[in-house]
Parts: structure tokens; C-alpha cells; sequence
């Protein structure tokens, strides 16, 4: 066994402790970077290598090669070319390079009826043609438009799929299959109603924003799946309106059906990994309710009280601050990593990570980087007896084919088809080619229906 596959059967084996509940050997460490400070860290241009990935391995390399992270580091899923060839204003390049994201309307409050009735329907004739001017076409052109953005899509992910092949084959990384969706009152804020526009909804039309979260749940649940069966596939949820929220408002739009999301996403096997952005300090009994392990990676608050109240029960990362990295000492930086480890490490349930993500590489950054990175890694490790109560891992319970099944079929869409609906619209195929063309039929349905809730979010 090569070096790189015992290190990364070591990695893979620290997160499957950490999110069964049991002490892993030592704590996970995290990357800090983007893409972007990525780029800039190999002195490449940015916008370059966005607009051709092919050379963003010499970026990936470079990258792992000086600086220790136990998952890989950067990703995107912002790649420019599909985002140009739809007339995109969610997601425009910058000058500098940076993808970024105005704000942007594409549903008015009229609309609540439409999209409350058919979500699927509504977001691809209405929504997406206000926010995408090539889908605001001719008929003609608009599926030329979506044909080829798709095409550029599926390149730019089977690119950067290869070199993180690569980069897990080199460095050892953990092998944790993963996706991403975005909580439902989250969705309905970023590119339909916008932040000012849900904000209004909410006290004129309280009773269709509910209704509006509830009927894009399911189909937010169906964006969080794990492409692979795994026992340990993690969905990330970044959460963006709930600090903006009055608690009783908090309570009322954004709960329910996030709440509702995580529980089926765990139903289905599913660690859900949550970005807690600004300050949740307020919502610490809400975040205790969510299933056991959840893993919830903090941006500001008092870690101390987070550990008191969610330290038992689920996964806390994040604390660190970003900028202390630009601007502080090297002594400064391992003093506030020995703090957070102090506070957040005896008894497990805690990876190490930053409470945002580096965009640029000012300050002292680089040096101060790798060396809170070695801290974590030299100081980081749990003993046999802190690791004495772990208990063998019991099968948990996974309803991913019944869920999914239950969603498809609730679709109500004119646009989206289920195995069932497609073969009894098309007679001509031969029954005997039905279990060689159904996995197929289904799995292009799936990547159409995730690219289009991806352009949405």
C-alpha cells in the first residue's frame, strides 16, 4: 500500500469517527482557501484559470503541496463559461477575476400562486428567463442556449473532478463523497425574491411565504442527495437569512422547513454539514434540535456556550478568525488555534476549521497559515483513553430510494418525468430494453433537473 492510500484510508477513517459520534485520533484540519487565493497563492490569473480549468492542476498541486489540510482544498462550482453563455446576472465575473453575486429579482410577489403550485414549472418560465437573457429567447434559441451551457457545465465538472482524482491519489486526501443544496427560505431570498423583497412578503403575504418554503423543500431535499451510496456522504447547507430575522419571524418562515430538510436529508444517510454564517447565538436550542452529528461550522459567537449547548450532541468547527491570519503574529495565530482547542476539543465531536475562507493573500497570511495548520496537526490527537468509550458504528437507517421515489413522483411538473411517466409517453421503446434504458432515461433526468436548480441558487 502506497504512502498516499494509507494516509488516505488514516484521513478517511478520523471523519467516519467523527461523524458517528466516536473520538477520531486526532482532529480534522481544514483548508482556508478558494479557488481564487489558491490561484493567487501559484501566481496564476485568475480569470484565466477559471475560464480554463485544464490548467488549474499546477494551482491544486502547488497548493497541497505546501500547505497540510486533511480535505481537499478550493472547489467551485461557478465555472464562467456556462454562466456567459446564459446571459447570466446572478454570477458575473469581475474584473479581478472573482465570480460575483448581485442582487438580483426574478419572481414577483404576484407569483407566490404559481410557484406554490408547480415550483419546477414556474422557475423554468418565469424565473430563469429573468435571470439568464439567453433563456429569454426564442424557442429555438433558448434550447440552445440550455444545451450548451449544460454541455459547458458537465466539462468544467468532469475537469475538475480529474484533477481532484489526482490531487486524492498524491496527497492521501480523505475519499468523502459530497454535495450541496440551500435551505428553502434561503432559496426563495437569493435570486427569486431577493433580500429587501422576501423582507416585505413576509408582513403583506406571511401565509404564501410559507406555503413558497414548503413546496420547494422537497425539491431542495432532492438537489442534497449523494450522486454515490456512501454511509458517510456529506451535503452542505450554507445558511444566509436566518441572523437578519426577528426570532418569532425566524420561527415561523425560516424553521419548519429547514428543519424538515436536515431531518429527511439524515433519513436518507446523509451527514448535512452547516455553514452557519454571522451570528446564530440566538437560535442555539433550535440548531440543538437537528439530528444527532449534524456538523455545524460557526462563523461568529462564543464558542464556549456553542460546546456547552451543541458539544455533546453534534460536530462544531469553524471560530477561527479568518482575519487574525492576515493581520496577526505567528504567536498570536497559535495562541487563539491553542484557545479554540481548549475550548472545543476534549471529548471529540470538533473539526478544525476557519470561520470563512481566504479570497485574497494579504497581510501575513501564507506564513501565519501553515503554521496554525502544523499547531492543529502536532497538538491535535486524542489518546487511547480519550478514545476508550468509541463503540463499533451501528447501520443507520437510509430511505434515499423511497424519499426520492416519493419526491419524483410529487414532482407536478410538465418538465420533470419519472421512469414510469417517460415509458408510458414513449410506447416505441421495447420492453425488452426497459431495464438497460431506465437507469440512463433517469440519470440525464437528474443531471437536467440539478443544473437547473443550480442556476437558482
Amino acid at each position: 500500500m502506497s504512502d498516499a492510500v494509507s494516509l488516505s484510508n488514516e484521513r478517511t477513517q478520523m471523519y467516519k469517527d467523527l461523524y458517528r459520534g466516536n473520538v477520531p485520533t486526532r482532529i480534522p484540519v481544514s483548508s482556508a482557501f478558494t479557488l481564487d487565493a489558491m490561484i493567487l497563492y501559484a501566481g496564476m490569473d485568475i480569470a484565466e484559470i477559471y475560464w480554463d480549468m485544464t490548467k488549474a492542476e499546477a494551482v491544486f498541486d502547488k497548493v497541497c503541496q505546501d500547505f497540510f489540510s486533511d480535505s481537499m482544498p478550493g472547489g467551485t462550482r461557478r465555472y464562467p463559461s456556462f454562466y456567459q453563455l446564459l446571459g447570466s446576472k446572478p454570477f458575473i465575473m469581475g474584473s479581478t477575476g472573482t465570480m460575483q453575486h448581485p442582487n438580483v429579482m426574478g419572481m414577483g410577489p404576484e407569483e407566490y400562486d404559481e410557484f406554490i403550485a408547480s415550483p419546477y414549472d414556474c422557475i423554468i418560465e418565469k424565473i430563469l428567463p429573468r435571470l439568464y437573457t439567453e433563456l429569454d429567447s426564442d424557442p429555438f434559441s433558448r434550447a440552445l442556449a440550455l444545451a450548451k451551457a449544460a454541455r459547458a457545465h458537465g466539462e468544467e465538472m468532469a475537469t475538475t473532478g480529474m484533477i481532484a482524482g489526482k490531487m486524492r491519489a498524491k496527497y492521501g486526501f480523505a475519499a468523502i463523497p459530497g454535495n450541496a443544496t440551500t435551505a428553502p427560505y434561503d432559496f426563495m431570498a437569493d435570486f427569486f425574491r431577493s433580500f429587501t423583497g422576501i423582507s416585505k412578503d413576509i408582513r403583506r403575504i406571511p401565509d404564501k411565504v410559507v406555503e413558497a418554503c414548503d413546496a420547494i423543500t422537497p425539491i431542495l431535499i432532492k438537489k442534497g442527495k449523494i450522486p454515490v451510496k456512501s454511509e458517510y456522504g456529506v451535503t452542505v447547507i450554507p445558511l444566509h437569512m436566518a441572523p437578519y430575522m426577528r426570532t418569532q419571524d425566524f420561527e415561523k418562515f425560516w424553521w419548519p422547513s429547514f428543519k424538515k430538510q436536515v431531518d429527511t436529508l439524515s433519513e436518507m444517510g446523509i451527514n448535512v454539514s452547516l455553514f452557519v454564517e454571522h451570528d446564530f447565538m440566538r437560535y442555539l436550542d433550535h440548531l440543538y434540535e437537528l439530528p444527532e452529528n449534524t456538523i455545524m461550522r460557526f462563523e461568529y459567537g462564543d464558542p464556549k456556550l456553542v460546546k456547552e449547548k451543541l458539544g455533546k450532541k453534534h460536530i462544531i468547527s469553524g471560530f477561527y478568525p479568518l482575519m487574525l491570519l492576515h493581520t496577526g503574529t505567528k504567536e498570536q495565530c497559535i495562541d487563539k488555534a491553542k484557545e479554540l482547542l481548549d475550548i472545543l476539543a476534549p471529548g471529540g465531536h470538533f473539526m478544525f476549521d476557519f470561520d470563512k475562507n481566504a479570497f485574497d493573500l494579504s497581510g501575513n497570511i501564507v506564513e501565519n497559515l501553515k503554521a496554525v495548520q502544523e499547531y492543529v496537526y502536532l497538538n491535535g490527537r486524542y489518546s487511547e483513553a480519550e478514545r476508550a468509550g468509541n463503540t463499533e458504528p451501528k447501520p443507520r437507517v437510509n430511505r434515499t430510494d423511497e424519499i426520492i421515489a416519493e419526491i419524483d413522483a410529487n414532482m407536478n411538473s410538465k418538465y420533470f418525468s419519472t421512469w414510469s411517466q417517460y415509458k408510458e409517453k414513449h410506447t416505441e421503446l421495447f420492453e425488452r430494453l426497459h431495464s438497460v434504458a431506465a437507469p440512463k432515461i433517469e440519470k440525464f433526468e437528474d443531471v437536467m433537473f440539478n443544473f437547473i436548480i443550480n442556476l437558482c441558487s
